[in-house]
């Protein structure tokens, strides 16, 4: 699926096969993955606004308990 996936918006490609593909997609496309063996144990977020002011946000899974995360949050400013 990886040759499919990095092709992916197409609409062309999207339609073939679309009653087995989306539900694939819309399961791996989720902002929280969780099935058997794979899942979700990161989300990041980075926020540049025009000044150049940068927000770096990592959420990660602690000891692969869905319920335990931990936040980090990093401030910074690019240099031109």
């Amino acid at each position: 699926f990886t040759t499919f996936f990095s092709q992916l918006p197409d609409p062309a490609i999207e339609d073939q096969g679309k009653d087995y593909i989306r539900p694939i997609l819309n399961k791996y496309a989720a902002l929280c993955v969780r099935c058997p063996g794979y899942g979700t144990r990161t989300n990041t977020v980075v926020l540049i606004d025009s000044q150049g002011h940068v927000t770096f946000t990592e959420r990660n899974m602690i000891n692969a308990d869905v319920n335990q995360w931990k936040t980090s949050t990093y401030e910074f400013k690019l240099h031109s």
